[in-house]
């Protein structure tokens, strides 16, 4: 049965499954965490090339018929939960490393992918099916930069394996997807001494992302004008650019100038 109201899409296309498997790059040394296993056509591909597969899955009939579908493989543990607030320490407890395997549902995608950047344990690398226009955002370059592009280019670096069309799925969404691969970095891009406040910088100069930078960042800062233009004078950033324009660089070197402020 379809849980509707949980919009699930069951992925049918054989050649997209082996693009996730393959760019999972997976061996017997690796645990899996998959997020969203449903009737479990990635997990079957997963059990047999990891060491170890976590499958979370929140439909409480497909996660309790997950195993006995896939014939009890002994390195499969199914959790029913919701991947955005499951206890993820956890999850991936005794392993010295983790990957993230997943078809993330559209409506919880961001918060998900969030989560596991932001984890204190971070996986290794994400490989996850999302719609398209986010795949886009997470791999945008200066100039399409929105808040999403920097959180993922923050923590790792972003490629799009191959686009999804609709039918792909059953049932067969509105909008094409896109396989994501993230691999993380060891060390943010970017050195701040704290991320909480880089973001919330970040934020600000987004509040109004079609204005000028110096009245998104004099908007969402409450500073005056002339702070934010030496702000920007610091940085050698020109007042009228928007902030779509910016690189990580450059959203650093406003975070630690603001830090003199």
């Amino acid at each position: 049965m379809i849980r509707r109201v949980l919009a699930q899409h069951f992925l049918l296309d054989r050649g997209i499954l082996h693009q996730i498997i393959l760019a999972a790059d997976l061996s017997k040394n690796d645990t899996v965490i998959e997020v969203g296993s449903g009737r479990g056509v990635v997990t079957r591909e997963l059990v047999k090339k990891a060491g170890r597969v976590v499958a979370i899955e929140v439909d409480r009939e497909l996660a309790r018929s997950l195993s006995e579908r896939l014939g009890h493989p002994p390195n499969l543990t199914v959790l029913e939960g919701d991947a955005r607030t499951v206890d993820l320490d956890q999850t991936v407890c005794q392993a010295d490393s983790f990957k993230v395997v997943g078809n993330l549902p559209y409506y919880a995608a961001n918060p998900i992918i969030r989560r596991f950047l932001e984890a204190y344990t971070k996986p290794a690398l994400m490989v996850v099916m999302v719609q398209k226009e986010v795949a886009e955002a997470m791999v945008a370059a200066p100039g399409k930069m929105r808040i999403l592009s920097v959180g993922v280019q923050f923590y790792g670096v972003p490629r799009i394996v191959c686009i999804v069309p609709p039918g792909a799925f059953k049932p067969v969404p509105k909008v094409s997807s896109a396989v994501m691969r993230i691999d993380l970095l060891t060390q943010p891009s970017v050195q701040v001494d704290n991320v909480e406040q880089f973001f919330s910088l970040v934020q600000a100069g987004f509040i109004a992302p079609r204005k000028q930078l110096r009245n998104s960042l004099a908007m969402g800062l409450g500073l005056s004008s002339k702070v934010v233009d030496n702000l920007l004078e610091s940085c050698h950033i020109v007042p009228q650019r928007r902030p779509e324009t910016l690189t990580l660089e450059e959203w650093a070197c406003l975070y630690r100038s603001r830090q003199d402020v």
